[in-house]
């Protein structure tokens, strides 16, 4: 009964806040558009999910508990879907579009889609990379790419189009591989896209806030049903479309006005919990011979992240998101920080206490490692 009343709810609200003039002209106009968004792709989801989940069990689209996972009964892994349409929905009736905002609606369906593919019937690694790469390209093709190097000739377009898809690809993979407890994904899709709403709007960056403030309100509604215990998973192709966003957001938006070495270190701080991850299981699992070569490194699933490693020391599920959750906030006022003075000195000391907080990380991560059976870790 209450889901029927919150749906009928969630219906009468984007009815009366969707058509253009009324509250989407007053946000616009109050400098309010950010929330005008949020709101719209939060309802979107909300209404959308019922059906999803429908879905998932008439396609027979539910993960299924195994020694390597945490759940312990089935859940329709297809959420990704509703965060998916939340966000193109928004993104389409917002009517501001450019090169840099098409290409990322082109490129995010592309990425979403393939990993629909792959939740509902399973794709190869190599299949994945490949379609990743492409949505990387789509999007730099479209402008949205780093342009320290633009500067430099041929050479700096070269450098420009090969780190911008190198980010965006490894990006899509880090985040893909935090989606490992129930919540913690989606958490920290939220609060990266927070920082960055932060950020583009007091910063008047309108263009990247619509993307922004679009995936902030999808990503919420997702959450209410994903938290611990789970009614419904983001699966691949939610986790990679999250992820391949927040990687366009990292070099869509300026973070100084003069300063490169500013708005690089921005971006990867905000994001620095999940390319820490994604590194150091890397060095790990080559160190101890788990992994040969890229296919096997796309495949393989140990129990080896760094939220496994708070399981194993202790944390339940919900502590654990909460203390990633808390350690991604601290970093991103750090990075939001650095935006605001715009000082070479200060990135540098900000860029010291991130070490700090990743030396307090990699302890936990050492001190758990004795107690994930069969694994050897550095």
């Amino acid at each position: 009964m209450f889901g029927k009343i919150a749906l009928f709810v969630s219906l009468f609200i984007l009815l009366y806040i969707i058509p253009p003039g009324g509250f989407s002209a007053w946000s616009f106009e109050s400098g309010v558009r950010w929330l005008y968004l949020f709101l719209v792709s939060f309802l979107i989801f909300n209404i959308s999910y019922p059906f999803i989940f429908r879905l998932a069990w008439k396609i027979n689209a539910i993960d299924i508990p195994d020694s390597r996972k945490v759940h312990l009964k089935p859940v329709p892994r297809i959420g990704g879907l509703g965060v998916y349409l939340a966000f193109i929905f928004t993104i389409i009736r917002n009517f501001q579009f450019s090169s840099e905002i098409i290409s990322i609606l082109i490129g995010s369906s592309v990425i979403f889609i393939v990993g629909f593919i792959d939740d509902v019937k399973g794709l190869s690694a190599k299949s994945r990379l490949f379609f990743q790469v492409l949505s990387a390209c789509i999007v730099v093709a479209g402008g949205v790419k780093i342009t320290y190097t633009l500067g430099w000739g041929l050479y700096g377009q070269i450098i420009s189009w090969l780190v911008s898809v190198l980010w965006i690809v490894g990006i899509i993979n880090a985040f893909n591989f935090m989606d490992g407890i129930d919540g913690l994904a989606a958490s920290m899709g939220l609060v990266i896209s927070v920082i960055f709403l932060i950020i583009t709007v007091n910063t008047a960056q309108y263009k990247v806030m619509f993307i922004t403030a679009s995936l902030c309100g999808s990503v919420f509604g997702f959450l209410i049903y994903n938290w611990s215990p789970a009614k419904i998973f983001l699966g691949d192709g939610g986790s990679t479309l999250i992820g391949f966003i927040l990687a366009c957001l990292g070099i869509y938006g300026s973070y100084s006005s003069d300063n490169p070495f500013i708005s690089l270190s921005v971006p990867i701080i905000i994001l620095s919990i999940p390319i820490f991850d994604i590194i150091y299981i890397t060095v790990s699992r080559i160190k101890n011979g788990l992994v040969r070569n890229i296919t096997e490194w796309l495949e393989y699933t140990g129990k080896d992240h760094f939220h496994h490693r708070l399981l194993s020391v202790g944390f339940s599920v919900k502590s654990a998101v909460v203390f990633i959750s808390l350690l991604n906030l601290i970093l991103g006022s750090i990075a939001a920080r650095v935006v605001v003075k715009d000082e070479f000195v200060e990135t540098v000391l900000s860029f010291f206490e991130v070490f700090l907080i990743f030396i307090i990380i990699v302890i936990v991560m050492v001190t758990a490692r004795n107690k994930i059976d069969g694994v050897k870790e550095i």
